[in-house]
């Protein structure tokens, strides 16, 4: 019977080494760093050991929950409020008065009649 295409070596991985390696390499030194959310739910994140602690994040976004988690356990973040979705007429109030939206619309009725042959 013909060998079929593949690896000879079902289940290993190119470059994991001899069968039976216990050691796959050095690894680096870590800490780990517990993180909860308003919920009580933990999650670990695992930094460099020689990282300075003023480069550890204080907050972090929990993966699951999607709430904002820190490392007091006894004191989490409080969730954002939410703001409502604005819509672009919402965004156009903003930057325009009344007045201004009202020469604009002038302007554009203007220009339409025009186009029509109505002015």
């Amino acid at each position: 019977m013909a060998a079929r295409g593949g690896s000879a070596i079902r289940g290993t991985r190119i470059g994991s080494g001899p069968m039976g390696e216990l050691d796959h390499g050095h690894q680096a030194e870590r800490i780990s760093v517990s993180y909860w959310d308003a919920k009580g739910n933990e999650v670990v994140r695992h930094y460099a050991a020689d990282l300075p602690e003023a480069e550890i994040p204080e907050f972090i976004d929990h993966p699951r929950s999607g709430l904002p988690a820190g490392r007091d356990k006894e004191n989490p973040p409080a969730a954002d409020k939410n703001a409502p979705y604005k819509t672009h007429l919402a965004y156009v109030k903003e930057r325009r008065t009344d007045a201004e939206a009202g020469e604009l619309l002038a302007d554009a009725l203007q220009k339409l009649r025009q186009r029509r042959g109505d002015a």
